[in-house]
């Protein structure tokens, strides 16, 4: 499946450069005024999984195929964005199309730049909430009340709207709030605030050591801690020297791999992988998900023309380099229909012609 996370914040909170960063290239202008990024800009970003370039090495195969993971830098809104001020509108339109909300708050002050929010997260997020909340209001005050003989399905969907609008105006942020039954109601509205979310701190590079203490502090947000400039810096150098330069700051993972563990736990995903002299491929799956419709990732026929699944864990497969070691050492389970798949599972799916 694909996965687009959305970054919304106010001007001068680090989008764009952040985007830059997990693009390893200059994708987005940065200045230091609002609305330097007028479209939004789009980026495919392969997720770091460091079991691939293992199997790979244990398969004799030269070609790894990561799961890929799409950043949508939505520029920065400013407050009354409901209601088209700074091209709100525009930019509000674009969130409907992610799968996930990154919002991304600055926690330092700035100087002599231009800027929208402040530099305490709370109220940034609250203010951001507000605004796409504003602007699902908009819309829900357009839907009708069914009239006449309506059907029952209209009728528990309009209950649904009238849910979601008292919930809105009271500012309660929908995905937080509303029954997983009723969202399914009125999903066709594309609202905003139906998405789930994460939020990111945006910190100096030399308060990093100290994001644990960042984290206690607005432990109510739920957040991780980015520094969207380091980033910046480690997009230009080598693996080993970006492993040293995280050793020296006292921090063990990029943010692109926090942001990453954080998406796949939001959004239920987990990865199997494929291992063959083809290739080594990751594919992403929602956690619960059976072997056949696993199978249906690689290809839509397989769900119906599957038979088995030739399974082995990644820590066997490993272990006993290999397919031909992991059957002669019983490593190897052949699963059917009803197998729920877990991650890190090593497969080979057996279908029909």
């Amino acid at each position: 499946m694909n996965i687009s996370v959305g970054i919304v914040g106010f001007p001068n909170a680090g989008k764009s450069t952040l985007f830059n960063a997990l693009l390893k290239r200059q994708a987005a202008g940065t200045a230091p005024y609002p609305f330097c990024t007028i479209e939004p800009n789009v980026g495919i970003v392969p997720v770091p999984d460091e079991r691939l370039a293992v199997l790979a090495k244990i398969v004799s195969t030269d070609r790894i195929v990561p799961v890929t993971v799409e950043f949508v830098d939505i520029a920065g809104l400013v407050k009354g964005a409901h209601k088209g001020e700074g091209l709100g509108n525009q930019f509000l339109g674009h969130i409907k199309e992610v799968n996930i909300i990154l919002f991304l708050l600055r926690g330092f002050e700035l100087v002599d730049v231009d800027k929208a929010g402040s530099a305490d997260p709370e109220t940034d997020l609250e203010a951001l909430k507000t605004e796409l909340l504003l602007k699902d209001l908009d819309t829900l005050e357009k839907q009708k009340e069914p009239k006449g003989a309506a059907s029952k399905e209209e009728k528990l969907r309009w209950q649904a709207v009238l849910k979601a609008k008292a919930f809105a105006a009271e500012g309660k942020y929908l995905f937080d709030i509303m029954a997983e039954k009723d969202r399914e109601f009125v999903c066709d509205l594309c609202l905003l605030t139906l998405k789930d979310y994460m939020v990111g701190i945006n910190v100096l590079e030399k308060d990093l050591a100290d994001a644990e203490n960042t984290v206690k502090k607005y432990s109510g947000l739920d957040p991780f801690v980015i520094s969207a400039k380091t980033e910046e810096d480690l997009a230009s150098m080598s693996e080993n020297e970006q492993k040293e330069y995280l050793a020296m700051l006292e921090v063990g993972e990029s943010s692109l791999q926090k942001l990453i563990k954080k998406a796949y736990k939001k959004l239920n995903l987990i990865s199997f992988l494929t291992a063959g002299t083809i290739e080594a491929r990751a594919w992403t799956i929602k956690d619960g998900t059976l072997a056949p419709q696993a199978a249906g990732a690689i290809h839509t026929d397989f769900v119906k023309k599957f038979i088995k699944a030739k399974v082995a864990s990644y820590k066997d497969f490993v272990s006993c380099r290999g397919w031909k070691n992991c059957a002669s050492g019983g490593k190897i389970r052949m699963e059917g229909k009803d197998y729920v798949m877990q991650d890190g599972d090593i497969v080979e799916f057996i279908v029909g012609k």
